[in-house]
């Protein structure tokens, strides 16, 4: 199956388009050398440095890798997924069993190395928590996760911040859902405020074990109803 030429435009995104496409197709199955460089210019109507960087995108994206002495070869049909795009399209139960993970750790770390400053935020969170009981139900789940976040900065671990803020765009929109699926705040607008101010409490004191306690309890009932959805 000829390639063909390229048309007038960003040329490596053309080349490297054309290039996974045939690679999709079967064209060059897993396995398979592709043509040297000098070849596939040729074929393309490009120059070798397009081709190279088209090469480069393609082995970015977990399709093609180069091996010493012997050229580059076709390792896969499929982009490899970035962890984002992993997360949009893992189911939210799954999401969320790492995210209990995640957070009762951070709790119990935030009880051990907590600052004056990070108990001030803490604190300044849940205030604004309570107020977000008379807004909307994105406002009030917003309010909930800066909360988390607070207690997940306090743990001072930038894997596990960078962890849960990865997590949150997925968990912002299933938390929505489910407050307004199940009516969660029809009869307590402030849904929550008792478990949210014991583990506030429990961060104050450094008390490790009933932080931990305390956030998996909440987190363990929240995912019961993800569940159940």
């Amino acid at each position: 199956m000829p390639l063909g030429a390229l048309r007038p435009s960003p040329l490596v995104e053309q080349a490297t388009q054309l290039l996974r496409d045939q690679i999709a197709e079967g064209h060059w199955p897993v396995g398979t050398r592709l043509p040297a460089e000098t070849a596939l210019a040729k074929t393309l109507g490009v120059g070798r440095s397009t081709v190279r960087e088209a090469l480069r995108a393609l082995a970015g994206a977990g399709l093609v890798q180069a091996r010493q002495g012997s050229g580059v070869f076709v390792v896969a049909t499929e982009p490899a997924e970035d962890w984002p795009t992993r997360l949009r399209r893992a189911a939210i139960t799954d999401v969320y069993e790492v995210r209990v993970l995640v957070e009762v750790e951070a709790a119990q770390l935030a009880a051990r190395r907590r600052t004056e400053d990070d108990l001030t935020a803490i604190g300044a969170a849940l205030a604004r928590r309570r107020e977000a009981a008379g807004d909307d139900t994105t406002g009030f789940v917003d309010a909930d996760i800066a909360l988390h976040a607070a207690v997940v900065e306090a743990a001072h671990n930038p894997v596990l911040t960078g962890l849960f803020t990865e997590f949150t765009p997925v968990l912002r929109q299933a938390l929505v859902d489910l407050v307004e699926l199940l009516d969660l705040r029809a009869d307590d607008p402030n849904h929550g405020d008792a478990g949210h101010a014991a583990l506030v409490d429990a961060i104050a004191a450094s008390d490790a074990a009933a932080a931990g306690g305390v956030l998996r309890d909440e987190l363990d009932r929240t995912l019961a109803q993800l569940r159940s959805v």
